[in-house]
């Protein structure tokens, strides 16, 4: 399920939060509903130019606050502020209660998923190739910390008679994974030979839910100190342990050694046998240099 439903809906509550936040009943439920409708379109079409990425509509107490999310802020306010005024007073009359209108800035538009989204239409319309868009600005996110991005185009893609469906990815999107911070943004480009549309997927990494909290965190800095302090005293206890196994294995040195004993006599005996003929052969000698001093002198007289 994770590959076909929107990654923002189904990861509501659990890392993601609502753009709408606001609760009625009954009627009253469908015509705040229409009316964010029609304020989104709005905004949509008067600030094309501004690159606003997310808005947010909060309505506490009989009013009603705007806060739109834009990597292009002074577009927005104006020379002198004078177009948040007119946006102000345009969508007072929208939905008939007091309106206040923050402005947030985008800080990386490059990994911003409908920021990518809607300038690979804005390429797509003024006829630049749309492999040629995707594979831009995926170098482009890659390059600024996005670990994983994914683009998917579907139309008649260069003008071509039947309509196709292309994707690039390049690292990871794991979009089954309820803990991946997956930024998902979609547009369309109105172009000659029809519609085309741009779903963009960004990996920005893992995060924990609301109301988990980080492992660091739970555990306080002195009590992991203190671990690491009975660590190195943990381990003289564990020394008489490996004691027994040395015992253990003390047999099987023993008996090279009495195999080495019991070799050693007979690598001895030799020596000695071999030692002893040398001295009689020294004797002999001995003799046979006496016999031919005696013979050498019978031999001269």
């Amino acid at each position: 399920m994770g590959q076909k439903i929107n990654p923002t809906g189904f990861r509501l509550a659990v890392s993601r939060n609502w753009n709408s936040r606001w609760f009625a009943s009954g009627p009253e439920f469908a015509r705040m509903l229409g009316e964010d409708l029609k304020v989104r379109e709005y905004l949509k079409k008067k600030l094309r130019n501004a690159s606003v990425g997310r808005i947010l509509i909060e309505r506490p107490a009989k009013n009603a606050r705007i806060t739109i999310y834009s990597a292009r802020p002074g577009v927005v306010i104006g020379k002198k502020g004078e177009d948040i005024e007119s946006l102000k007073t345009e969508l007072q009359k929208m939905l008939g209660v007091p309106v206040h209108v923050n402005i947030d800035e985008i800080r990386k538009p490059e990994i911003d998923a409908q920021l990518i989204a809607d300038s690979i239409t804005q390429q797509l319309e003024k006829r630049i190739m749309f492999r040629r868009a995707m594979k831009r600005a995926m170098q482009n996110a890659m390059r600024l910390g996005a670990q994983g991005i994914k683009i998917m185009s579907a139309g008649r893609l260069n003008g071509i008679e039947i309509a196709r469906t292309e994707w690039y990815r390049e690292g990871r999107v794991p979009l089954h994974t309820l803990r991946a911070d997956i930024d998902y943004g979609l547009s369309e480009a109105k172009t000659t030979y029809g519609v085309i549309g741009v779903k963009v997927w960004v990996y920005k990494g893992d995060t924990l839910g609301r109301s988990e909290a980080p492992a660091a965190e739970a555990v306080p800095a002195p009590e992991r100190e203190e671990r690491r302090a009975r660590r190195p005293e943990a381990r003289p206890e564990t020394k008489p342990a490996g004691r027994p196994a040395a015992k253990r294995a003390a047999p099987r040195r023993v008996e090279p050694k009495t195999e080495a004993k019991s070799e050693a006599p007979p690598v001895e005996a030799p020596k000695e046998e071999a030692a002893k003929p040398a001295v009689k052969r020294v004797r002999k000698v001995a003799a046979k240099t006496t016999g031919d001093a005696k013979g050498g002198g019978k031999d001269g007289e």
